[in-house]
């Protein structure tokens, strides 16, 4: 696990060196609300960028800004901020639970006490009573309803109109403002019926307490089912955190204790039992086990663990027992880092969500303004009553045009799809890889380390001279000695074997995409790579290069060492393509996605490799500049790239492609260049994240176009469009009904992708 952001508290440092703060929202009601947001926080002087998960009612923000500053600037558009800065984040979960919790309860008793009043006003109603006001005695009735009614607004329905009032203030609106409009209108109409009969015309005198009373009560109960639905999106950070073990058994005093795990500091020796959690990051320093790490990988079988092997937080000690010394603790270690970037990657916005925001920010003054003509249109050219009419007409149209669903849509199905694939070892940076990666028309594989398992051994040794197989590898191993080249661990590992000894050389040089050179203790210059530095060199190779030829079409990489410009030994070195390659290549290429293999090796080992691994497209000898080069010609002949790799050498070309993938086992350069981050070498983890990817944007889709089509469908038969034809006119508390009805459909087909299994794809 080589994912080494430093995370402290929930204030974290960004590969690209800035801040990033997390802060919990309060009183955003609307996707319009989050636009409000983001343009207050983009405003303060050292912020970067904000990004606002509307699902989770978090924020975060990058820059340089302070802490008290960014709340000060959310209190002032309205709404509540308070910075989430615990060390712990298990304490961070469950206290937002817990007022998950807490909110949850707050909305089903304001539902119950709005439904109380509304239900049976609206059973009188539909049963045949008299809703309007004639008599004395009935207008004193009448008068005691609307008293309970205010009680409901200003209690079970109190925080949509201090919504609506703060949006007011800061000259916006939102969902709370067309709900304050238009429970507060009927109330307002309902009353002057109530008190001032005689201003209305006597077909008008009808009252509409209960539409008020229910869609206070209608709307309460959908955010209720919300929050409860939306606590599902967070099960993937909940069942990561849920790896960590409470406490971690350390040798102290030459004693073995139980602490708690915030008490275990770096360097501790500690001890892992069978069948026992790994409290920390650490490396073995006494006895052998298997490891499942599953649940951080996604490889379903254990892994064997010796002395010197790393072991990672959270992962299952199947076997044997362990000592080892802790290296990363806290939120350093390698399952915080995945948490967090877990975390971060779900409140990201995909570019289609954005799009839902811009819409959403001019949505609801344009529906304030419909209302408002369609009052118009009822008092002018309605039927009797027409102020009546009127007065329902605009209710319904603001109620029934609140865009909860269009806010839930995106990062609904956001935070459930980069949740599903963190399960499958998948951490996928931010939402507009998971978008892009839905896209992908090719995919550009490295050999080494990718396909292949990146850990070459010395298969054969040619002699051309009269120098030992011993000689040439102690030739070999002193100039490989310091190169970080996969295949130089061959060697040295060769040279180990055999138990040669070496020296170190002088002048060393590392020749990008060709080899080394160097000089050993003795003064013979010596050059070790492939034939292109040979010819550039001037070292003569003869029909030496048959047989290096025909080591290369069996997949072996023949690499050729000279001593004194003589060419001296052709080293053969193989790389095994791993189990599952041929498996995950053909999963691709059924998906659709075109295959390429890009590498340094020469033709025929590429060739051989190509064409074991169901390869049908490759460039060999390619250089590290080549691979940025190869990206930019796929994506100027229109190919959406997904480019695969490693290693140091693959960063360049992780950052250039569309959507970079690192595999997890590579180096930390390789894995902060690229978008998705593969958290074991399999490539099935590419197929995964590609069919978790393109489900998400299915989910996205499917609820961008419900919201979509229920408002702009929704908002004219409210008008009144239906009328005139078939006689309907939408009521109000049905209105209500329906938008608290499309925003728990919205987070239930979200929570579908739970169900999803990638490896089915």
């Amino acid at each position: 696990m080589n994912i080494n952001a430093q995370i402290e508290a929930q204030t974290i440092r960004h590969p690209s060196g800035e801040t990033l703060q997390e802060l919990s929202v309060s009183g955003a009601g609307c996707a319009s609300c989050v636009s409000k947001i983001e343009t207050a926080l983009k405003n303060v002087p050292g912020v970067t960028h904000a990004e606002m998960n509307f699902a989770a009612r978090t924020v975060t923000v990058s820059g340089s800004a302070a802490q008290d500053v960014l709340v000060t600037a959310v209190e002032a558009a309205g709404y509540g901020a308070e910075l989430l800065q615990h060390q712990d984040e298990a304490v961070t979960q469950d206290e937002k639970e817990k007022a998950d919790q807490t909110y949850y309860r707050h909305l089903i008793r304001n539902t119950v006490i709005a439904l109380s009043l509304g239900v049976p006003l609206m059973l009188f109603g539909m049963m045949g009573g008299d809703m309007s006001v004639s008599t004395g005695p009935r207008r004193i009735a009448w008068l005691a309803i609307g008293i309970l009614t205010l009680g409901v607004m200003l209690f079970p329905g109190r925080h949509f109109f201090v919504g609506a009032w703060k949006s007011l203030l800061n000259h916006s609106a939102n969902m709370d403002t067309l709900i304050a409009l238009g429970t507060g209108t009927a109330w307002l109409y309902s009353m002057i019926v109530v008190l001032f009969p005689t201003l209305v015309p006597e077909m008008a005198r009808h009252v509409y307490f209960e539409a008020t009373a229910m869609i206070i009560g209608l709307i309460s109960l959908g955010l209720a089912l919300e929050t409860r639905a939306r606590g599902k999106t967070s099960e993937a950070i909940k069942r990561l955190i849920g790896l960590q073990p409470k406490t971690a058994r350390v040798i102290r005093n030459q004693m073995e204790v139980d602490i708690p795990i915030a008490e275990v500091q770096v360097g501790d020796l500690v001890r892992a039992r069978p069948g026992e959690k790994i409290p920390v990051d650490g490396n073995v320093v006494e006895g052998t086990s298997a490891v499942d790490e599953s649940m951080l990988s996604g490889e379903p079988m254990p892994v064997e663990k010796a002395i010197g092997d790393e072991l990672a937080a959270g992962t299952i000690n199947k076997s044997g027992t362990v000592l080892f010394k802790a290296t990363r603790v806290g939120k350093h270690t390698a399952l915080a880092q995945i948490i967090n970037m877990v975390k971060r990657a779900q409140n990201s916005k995909p570019p289609i969500g954005r799009l839902a925001d811009v819409i959403s920010a001019y949505f609801v003054p344009a529906i304030m303004i419909i209302a408002v003509l369609s009052a118009l249109a009822w008092l002018n050219f309605g039927p009797a009553p027409a102020l009546a009419f009127a007065m329902v007409s605009a209710t319904t149209v603001l109620i029934i045009a609140c865009p909860c669903a269009l806010g839930l849509a995106t990062p609904m199905s956001v935070m459930v799809g980069v949740g599903k694939a963190a399960e499958s070892g998948v951490l996928i940076r931010n939402g507009e890889a998971l978008q892009t990666a839905s896209k992908i028309t090719t995919m550009v594989l490295d050999k080494t380390g990718t396909i292949t398992e990146g850990t070459p051994t010395v298969t054969d040794i040619v002699l051309t001279s009269d120098y030992s197989e011993a000689e040439v590898l102690q030739f070999a191993a002193a100039l490989e000695s310091g190169s970080e080249h996969p295949l130089a661990l061959s060697i040295l590992e060769s040279a180990r074997a055999r138990d040669i000894r070496w020296q170190n050389v002088q002048n060393f040089q590392a020749i990008a995409g060709h080899g080394v050179e160097g000089q050993n203790q003795d003064g013979i210059s010596l050059l070790f790579g492939n034939e292109k530095l040979m010819h550039e060199r001037s070292v003569v190779i003869g029909n030496h290069l048959t047989k290096a030829e025909l080591l290369a079409s069996e997949a072996r990489t023949p690499m050729f060492l000279a001593a004194n410009g003589e060419l001296i030994a052709i080293i053969a070195v193989a790389d095994p393509i791993k189990e599952d390659s041929v498996q995950a290549i053909t999963r691709l290429k059924r998906g659709g996605v075109r295959v390429v293999m890009l590498t340094g090796d020469n033709q025929a080992t590429a060739a051989a490799v190509a064409m074991r691994a169901g390869v049908s497209e490759f460039f060999a000898e390619v250089l590290p500049e080549d691979k940025v080069k190869k990206i930019t010609e796929l994506q100027a002949s229109g190919e959406i790239v997904g480019m695969t790799g490693d290693g140091i050498n693959d960063a360049p070309a992780l950052a250039m492609a569309d959507v970079g993938f690192a595999i997890g086992t590579g180096t930390d350069v390789a894995i902060e260049s690229a978008d998705i981050t593969l958290m074991r070498g399999s490539l099935h983890g590419l197929a995964d994240a590609i069919a978790v990817s393109k489900a998400t944007l299915r989910n996205i889709k499917q609820n961008l176009f419900g919201a979509f089509v229920y408002n702009t469908a929704g908002v004219p038969i409210a008008a009144g469009l239906l009328y005139p034809f078939f006689g309907i006119l939408l009521s109000p508390v049905v209105a209500g009904a329906a938008m608290a009805f499309s925003s728990l459909t919205v987070v239930s087909n979200a929570n579908r992708l739970r169900l999803f299994k990638p490896g089915e794809h």
